[in-house]
């Protein structure tokens, strides 16, 4: 029964999520959005899950992570997206919001949107995935970092995926 934040953002494209406020703007970095915007404040997870399911019908909640790897992506009208989206949800929203109190979605028009920028040189434009539990090593140039991935000359890594594993990096000058 914590407050919840429906968003939407610019991963690989236009994607809807949600998240607890104290996981903003993480949540948005981990996933390697360039923009994002609150649309929705909620009073509990349920209520946020609702209203998410209502908007999947519309609008993707996966991230591409191959093509969100291969650059920035072409900038989108958050702002126009979730005007757009409340307005195809607006049952849905006064469905919930009769079965959870009037207080349980509130939609957020005064929002900003956020913009990321990664610290990426150069954005591979075919993207090969490494697994270290196949090939328990990995060398190249580092290019950049986006979100939970390290973006070498030869391979991206999932840094997420070996949290509980240990490693050793080095450096040549």
């Amino acid at each position: 029964m914590q407050t919840h934040h429906v968003y939407l953002a610019n991963t690989s494209g236009l994607k809807v999520g949600i998240t607890r406020r104290e996981n903003l703007p993480t949540r948005w970095l981990d996933q390697g959005a360039t923009q994002a915007v609150v649309i929705m404040n909620t009073s509990s997870r349920r209520a946020a899950g609702l209203i998410e399911h209502a908007l999947k019908t519309h609008v993707s909640d996966r991230t591409s992570w191959q093509r969100m790897l291969k650059g920035p992506g072409e900038p989108i009208d958050l702002l126009e997206a979730r005007d757009d989206l409340l307005s195809r949800i607006q049952e849905e929203t006064t469905a919930v919001q009769e079965e959870l109190g009037i207080q349980a979605v509130q939609p957020v028009f005064d929002g900003d949107v956020h913009e990321f920028d990664y610290p990426v040189s150069t954005y591979p434009e075919k993207v090969k995935s490494h697994n270290l539990d196949k090939v328990p090593s990995l060398e190249g140039t580092l290019m950049g970092i986006k979100a939970q991935y390290l973006i070498l000359d030869t391979a991206v890594i999932n840094l997420r995926k070996y949290t509980a594993y240990q490693m050793s990096l080095s450096w040549r000058d």
